[in-house]
């Protein structure tokens, strides 16, 4: 009787380790720092989660978004988005072209929201504008 138990707790344990294994692979966060190492594009969002933020990763520099939920004519949606990075050294090298990739591909995730970029690339775009 104890034998038969105790190939339970051990089948048992290896399932749980297999799990932990598959989980840790197929982990969204896991493949935003795979793409961030590799310098690609990922974008990781809830669209379900209003309140929760998105990440992003563009060329090696992680950007950061909120969204802010308002009215449109016919319902309620995204309407504005915030973004800005935590390594504003990692800019270096980045075009006007690159943040407007950005921006055309939060507006097929958001299509009603306007995008607002924060210090410095904020100031970088209105620059480029004037030129």
């Amino acid at each position: 009787m104890m034998v038969i138990i105790f190939r339970l707790m051990f089948l048992l344990a290896i399932l749980i380790v297999v799990y932990s294994i598959v989980k840790y692979f197929f982990h969204p966060l896991r493949k935003l720092e795979k793409a961030h190492r590799h310098q690609q594009f990922f974008f990781l969002d809830d669209q379900n989660d209003v309140r929760k933020n998105f990440s992003l990763t563009y060329k090696g520099v992680m950007f950061e978004g909120e969204k802010y939920m308002g009215t449109t004519k016919s319902s309620f949606d995204i309407i504005t988005i915030y973004i800005w990075t935590k390594e504003s050294n990692a800019l270096q090298g980045l075009k006007k072209e690159d943040f407007q990739y950005i921006e055309e591909d939060i507006r097929t995730r958001y299509p009603e929201a306007t995008v607002e970029w924060k210090s410095p690339i904020k100031e970088f775009l209105r620059d480029q504008r004037k030129e």
